[in-house]
């Protein structure tokens, strides 16, 4: 039997359209819910340093959901001490650790773990003593997962951006190249006793190649799902993706 990758779902940008208003609506938690329902096997949410999205009080709801759930949250976060601090408190199922510039539209690449390891490595201790499951974001290089297995992280997500970013501009080459760098890392990274994950940019149309990676473990997708359940529903756009993961696997 083919064991699938999880599935868990971004609900940042139901906070975006929020905060584009002002006010409760729509509610990132209750996002979070329809999700659940719909079948995510996990809940991802981002607590940026400038909070443009999520929000401190946002994060302690999605806890709480997830809890009565049984679903993990897993808290994307900068390597800081108030995000160590709020994840201490927390104690989410789960934290990504991920590289963060006020500038940037969205995380735009892996975090670089070997220059700074000896600032990461004690996060990554103190939030696994805590109780919660440490991933790093980071790219398919073999540098960096070395110097992620050596954190003591039980995870690396692999950033899929740039692979997105190729076949979007139709430059099949380029994504073939990415492609067999996910493919060489995540064997290493299984290797090192690495679980392997995927995000960033994934889509219907993208997400095929990579889910069907056989150390793909979970995938973790946000602002397209958000983007087509204005069209199709969460309940849907979640079920297509599934669908389309599913194919991926058995082919």
């Amino acid at each position: 039997m083919t064991t699938l990758p999880r599935l868990g779902i971004n609900i940042d940008h139901i906070a975006t359209v929020r905060n584009a208003r002002g006010g409760e609506h729509p509610d990132p938690v209750a996002g979070a819910y329809a999700a659940i329902r719909a079948g995510a096997d996990g809940i991802t949410a981002h607590l940026r340093e400038d909070r443009r999205h999520i929000r401190d009080e946002d994060m302690v709801r999605l806890q709480q959901l997830c809890e009565s759930q049984d679903v993990p949250l897993n808290m994307e976060m900068a390597a800081t001490e108030e995000m160590l601090a709020i994840a201490l408190e927390l104690k989410p199922k789960a934290i990504c650790i991920v590289p963060e510039r006020r500038e940037e539209r969205t995380t735009e690449g892996g975090l670089d773990v070997a220059a700074g390891h000896n600032h990461i490595a004690p996060i990554v201790r103190k939030l696994a003593e805590a109780g919660s499951r440490v991933s790093l974001f980071i790219e398919a290089v073999e540098t960096q997962i070395k110097a992620a297995a050596s954190t003591g992280a039980s995870v690396v997500e692999f950033h899929t951006g740039a692979y997105a970013h190729a076949l979007d501009d139709g430059d099949e080459k380029k994504a073939e190249v990415h492609l067999e760098a996910f493919v060489r890392s995540a064997k290493l990274a299984d290797q090192l006793g690495l679980e392997v994950h995927f995000g960033h940019g994934l889509t219907f149309d993208n997400v095929g190649k990579v889910a069907a990676i056989p150390e793909t473990m979970e995938l973790n997708i946000g602002h397209f799902l958000i983007g087509e359940a204005i069209f199709l529903g969460l309940d849907e756009a979640i079920a297509e993706m599934r669908n389309v993961i599913s194919e991926a696997r058995a082919a």
